[in-house]
């Protein structure tokens, strides 16, 4: 089999500018799937600490998993997925500008473009679905032979989940490591830039941009995006230094 090119590609903070589940999150809200006051009452302070760049991204976002899991246990899938499409359809070309240039880039060059998503598996296959990626994989919420939801879930945000999805990918259609590509911006995503011969960071976390200057293999062959407005910025690990007292 001839060894293809593989472009992989996170989607929250890596493609869609913000969280694809906190989206999810206001509109169960708007559903009365969720209770308006589990926002004020659990989630809200967490997000104002993360805006305000005093308090952890993960906190706020375990938080809205756990309450996301909890609101659609004994629903259909059905009416999952009719809500993940409104999101999409509404939201999903906020996107950052470079991104959607490269995932052009990539489809043109004939290359393999994959979704390695912790995001629900159904937010992820609207995204991959509208942006034209080959094949997607993002966090599973199980459902029961009746596709009601079960409350158990399969998540796809950490690196071991991730390491493990692009191993079954290289499987599947024959992925050339080496020449592959892989995007993102937490350390979520750091394994697969272990994996890839050119990882690309993309506004890129405190803690994924220390795990990149820690590893001299991946430093060396990293690259560093970072997007504001309309400007884009080309940097290597080199050109940034991590004071130790560095806000979150």
């Amino acid at each position: 089999m001839k060894k293809v090119t593989g472009a992989f590609f996170d989607i929250d903070g890596t493609l869609y500018r913000e969280g694809l589940i906190t989206e999810m999150f206001k509109k169960l809200i708007k559903s009365d799937i969720i209770e308006e006051e589990r926002w004020y009452n659990e989630v809200r302070d967490k997000y104002i600490n993360w805006d305000r760049r005093i308090g952890n991204y993960d906190d706020y976002l375990l938080k809205i998993a756990e309450i996301y899991t909890e609101a659609i246990t004994g629903l259909h899938r059905i009416q999952i997925e009719f809500i993940a499409n409104k999101v999409v359809k509404q939201k999903g070309d906020r996107v950052y500008i470079y991104t959607r240039d490269r995932i052009k880039y990539h489809l043109d060059s004939g290359h393999k473009v994959i979704a390695v998503s912790g995001a629900p598996a159904e937010l992820v296959k609207e995204m991959a679905d509208k942006h034209g990626f080959h094949d997607y994989i993002g966090s599973r919420y199980l459902v029961n032979a009746h596709q009601i939801y079960t409350g158990e879930i399969l998540p796809n945000w950490d690196s071991k989940s991730k390491h493990i999805a692009i191993n079954h990918f290289v499987d599947t259609y024959g992925i050339d490591l080496d020449s592959s590509f892989a995007y993102g911006d937490t350390a979520g995503d750091f394994s697969m830039f272990q994996l890839v011969g050119n990882p690309i960071a993309i506004n890129p976390t405190k803690e994924l941009m220390t795990k990149i200057k820690e590893n001299r293999e991946i430093s060396a062959k990293a690259k560093v995006v970072v997007e504001r407005k309309d400007m884009r910025y080309y940097l290597t690990p080199e050109d940034i230094d991590i004071p130790k007292d560095a806000i979150r």
